[in-house]
């Protein structure tokens, strides 16, 4: 098909730009399109954290690593900063110490124990009080989720064969055609959907139908902290460990949720795991939450924050507990897989829901994908 673009994507979240990214380093003339100015969603609403340590042992795991390779990739082009910061789960209590000796000795990720002293000396925010010590990966990444799919936008739009488009939402999607809101048709060998949190605009009777389900988090950020050295590790608490399915494997896991479900069912109700990432300007950001379906409303919640915080407060130690942001995001997930696709059409991918790990996975999910379609 002779066509002036061969591949379409709509969306500029960071799904949209790895799949314009990808499709672009095979040589194909790649349109993206964006309803909004720049990416609003989920993409900027996050810790900015490349995870690979979160994802299952086997294939998860190696795409999320697929992902974290690019994003150096594109440090080294000059694209994004990126910080090899790593990771330290923290133990306070003895299930939680159990959980990460017993993930350590799957050899499944490449991560070691940390003693107390160790983690007191990696990480000068953590809380001495009660800890046990820690668990060290040095797979995880840190990028500023407010600009990086900025800047790669910016960098694909100056790349001979990439189109970046925005504040232009697409209405219709009828292969191999797009229609936007002003009515101008686009014609493309290739249409990737990559509507984010959006499952109703385009194509809404297969979203309604592909067992997505939406997610709102809760998220804050401190004020700046004085005197931090850079690089620091992201950190996470032992409630995290409940919250990634890497941990799955660990037979000591039912002791910590069951613990937890007792002491702290208010945890589980708003689905909270506390974690931290401290930004080269001081900044600290605070989070998150789950609350899925149903259960999302427009209005935050103080008592979420609150316990957020109170549980942060168990980890880290800041000189100023003063928050300067407090925000909502909302992305979709899917139960069983770790990205929505379908092809239709002959030529629609609808490429949607990588679930909390967008940043982690969505370069090697799209790398995978486009393995596949040609």
């Amino acid at each position: 098909m002779n066509t002036q673009h061969d591949v379409i994507v709509i969306g500029g979240g960071i799904l949209g730009l790895a799949q314009a990214w990808t499709a672009s380093r095979r040589g194909f003339r790649v349109l993206l399109l964006e309803r909004e100015s720049r990416a609003m969603g989920a993409s900027v609403r996050n810790f900015g954290m490349i995870w690979p340590v979160g994802q299952n042992a086997g294939r998860p795991h190696e795409i999320a690593l697929k992902s974290r390779a690019i994003w150096l990739e594109l440090q080294q082009l000059g694209v994004v900063e990126v910080e090899t910061c790593g990771s330290i789960h923290l133990a306070y209590r003895e299930d939680e110490w159990n959980v990460l000796r017993e993930f350590t000795a799957l050899e499944s990720h490449p991560v070691k124990l940390l003693s107390r002293e160790e983690v007191l000396e990696r990480h000068p925010l953590v809380n001495p009080d009660g800890l046990l010590g820690g668990m060290y990966s040095d797979t995880e990444l840190r990028v500023d989720p407010r600009t990086a799919s900025l800047k790669i936008g910016q960098w694909l739009d100056s790349q001979e064969n990439v189109t970046c488009q925005y504040n232009t939402p697409v209405t219709q999607v009828d292969f191999p055609h797009v229609e936007t809101a002003t009515g101008k048709k686009y014609t493309a060998d290739h249409i990737v959907i990559c509507s984010g949190s959006d499952l109703t605009t385009l194509v809404g009777e297969r979203f309604a139908a592909s067992g997505l389900r939406p997610c709102k988090l809760q998220m804050l950020k401190s004020k700046p902290q004085q005197g931090l050295p850079r690089n620091l590790p992201h950190l996470a608490s032992g409630l995290t460990l409940r919250h990634y399915t890497s941990f799955l494997p660990c037979q000591s896991l039912g002791a910590l949720k069951e613990r937890i479900q007792k002491e702290s069912p208010e945890l589980d109700q708003f689905g909270i795991h506390v974690m931290a990432s401290v930004f080269p300007s001081g900044d600290v950001i605070l989070g998150d939450s789950h609350e899925y379906g149903d259960d999302i409303s427009p209005f935050d919640k103080s008592e979420i924050d609150d316990l957020i915080i109170r549980e942060l407060r168990k980890l880290i130690r800041l000189s100023d507990w003063q928050m300067t942001e407090r925000w909502h995001g909302i992305y979709t997930k899917h139960p069983n897989h770790l990205v929505f696709e379908e092809t239709f059409d002959g030529g629609v991918h609808a490429f949607v829901g990588p679930g909390g790990a967008g940043m982690t996975m969505s370069f090697g999910l799209a790398d995978d994908a486009w393995n596949r379609w040609i």
